[in-house]
């Protein structure tokens, strides 16, 4: 398997008449290979799930939008299988390599859209995030990037995971190409801007095996300009117990697991498509969750969506780390990588449970490797949160 085809599923020229006019004209955009596009195979990641279903004769809304706003598409980026991992890798692709640190994983599932955008070879990467798609390749790969409000998006002509919990993002090199791009594909009537003379901001204070609030955090945000009339006591800190972080990983994984087999469980159980080891018993696990089990979750996720609530009492936005900190190393043992999991979903977790925008910038390193910190706004707030990425990190990476 070349390199090319570790990031790409189709590598080419897509005849695009708007092409060189309109307001991402000159950019170069890739295309998870869940959205379909007209004349092109759609893989979701599988080669099971190519053989199985007809090459589309329709374009995704969303890609349709970036078409006609002059980008230029020159492939389709590999995913994980059906979208179902936050590592990177595919067994039947091969693994694209993380170009700021070759020894660590990409990041998926929007791993060949992450990895094409850090590489150079294109400039918008889009992709989807159900549990951190999204967010967690941007941290991975040292990207800016967006996991957008659930259902402000559309997600029509697009292999789902969970449609619970899909939604439509996108990854870039810089904050001002990030905002381009929401301009073109969100509603026109979302605020744009927080008001900037009493922005309230709350610290997200994460504790799993110590706090991952960092002192490399807290000097990122001495370090803001715009942050500096505040005063200690005038940000709002919500301490989150490694007890709430995994009461809101096992929820979340339930409900998605549940609306994973409701989705794909009668292809799964028909074709019997072979999956990675690890994919495969996520999909087992799933076929095993029952009704009870779904109304024990959705129980469980009006308490923490309570909790998440009041983090936003009197509260415009939230501040918290994206990731537990760099990518784990390429290799690392299954066991530590399923606790890992879990871990970072709790991070994960709140935007999906509450279907709330969360944009990351890359703004910190760990262990020479690139990580950052997120943005967490009110549902709509997705352009106000982009606004505020340009603020914080200016136009250019």
């Amino acid at each position: 398997m070349s390199l090319d085809q570790r990031v790409f599923a189709w590598r080419g020229h897509y005849p695009n008449p708007r092409a060189g006019s309109g307001s991402l004209a000159g950019l170069r955009l890739g295309v998870k290979d869940l959205f379909h596009i007209a004349g092109l195979p759609t893989a979701a990641g599988n080669p099971d799930w190519l053989a199985s279903h007809a090459i589309p004769e329709h374009t995704s809304p969303v890609v349709t939008q970036l078409l006609d706003a002059g980008a230029e598409l020159i492939g389709k980026t590999q995913t994980d299988e059906l979208a179902y991992s936050l590592n990177g890798l595919n067994i039947h692709y091969g693994a694209p390599i993380n170009p700021r640190s070759p020894e660590r994983l990409p990041g998926g599932s929007s791993s060949g859209s992450a990895v094409a955008v850090a590489a150079g070879d294109i400039d918008i990467g889009l992709g989807t995030d159900t549990g951190g798609s999204i967010r967690v390749p941007a941290s991975y790969n040292g990207l800016f990037g967006i996991r957008t409000s659930h259902g402000l998006i559309s997600s029509e002509q697009m292999v789902p995971l969970a449609p619970l919990f899909d939604t439509v993002g996108w990854l870039t090199r810089d904050a001002n190409t990030l905002a381009q791009v929401g301009e073109v594909l969100l509603p026109d009537n979302l605020s744009r801007n927080f008001e900037r003379s009493s922005l309230r901001i709350a610290l997200l204070l994460p504790l799993q095996n110590g706090a991952l609030w960092t002192p490399a955090h807290k000097a990122w945000l001495n370090e803001q300009p715009m942050l500096h009339g505040f005063k200690p006591q005038g940000i709002k800190s919500v301490m989150l117990n490694s007890d709430w972080l995994t009461r809101a990983s096992q929820c979340f994984r339930t409900l998605q697991g549940r609306s994973i087999w409701q989705t794909h469980g009668e292809w799964i159980s028909q074709n019997q498509p072979t999956f990675a080891p690890d994919i495969h018993a996520r999909f087992q696990w799933c076929a095993t969750l029952t009704d009870a089990d779904q109304t024990a979750a959705e129980i469980e996720r009006a308490s923490l969506q309570a909790d998440i609530d009041s983090w936003f009492a009197d509260v415009d936005l939230i501040l918290l780390p994206t990731t537990p900190g760099a990518a784990p190393l390429l290799g690392a043992d299954f066991n530590w990588m399923d606790s890992y999991r879990s871990q970072l979903m709790g991070l994960t977790a709140p935007a999906g449970l509450a279907g709330l925008p969360q944009v990351h910038l890359p703004v910190l390193n760990d262990q020479g490797a690139p990580c950052g910190v997120s943005l967490l706004g009110k549902r709509g707030d997705d352009k106000a949160l982009l606004q505020l990425a340009i603020d914080l990190c200016g136009t250019h990476s």
